[in-house]
């Protein structure tokens, strides 16, 4: 099999995945770090390059669809860009080794509130 074809695959199914809101990119970096040798580094600024096309996408077919709430978006949007800044602020000026432990226990209590939610 060519060297591109293997990525084209993982890029388009993660691509769907991802504008169906799945979480495509975590999977696009599990299978770029795991099976095609990347630096996870790299990986990463990859993930971040590929989730603006995919999210632009996705937020296009979702409004197309009428399935925005765009008076939630326009009270949201504006907060969490400023989280979003402020988070980056910090974690540049942290020791990533600090970080990685709250984010476990994050993670963790978000699959968990996710897995026992009685929201259908």
């Amino acid at each position: 099999m060519k060297t591109w074809i293997l990525p084209l695959l993982v890029g388009a199914g993660t691509g769907i995945l991802s504008s169906w809101g799945v979480g495509g990119g975590t999977l696009l970096l599990l299978i770029m770090t795991l099976f095609l040798d990347v630096e996870p580094t790299l990986a990463q600024g990859i993930n971040l390059l590929y989730f603006l096309p995919t999210a632009a996408t996705g937020l296009f077919y979702h409004h197309k669809n009428g399935l925005l709430d765009t008076s939630a978006i326009k009270t949201a949007a504006p907060w969490g860009a400023a989280a979003a800044i402020l988070g980056a602020v910090i974690a540049t000026a942290v020791d990533t080794a600090i970080l990685r432990r709250p984010f476990g226990v994050y993670l963790i209590i978000m699959g968990l509130t996710t897995l026992f939610s009685k929201e259908k």
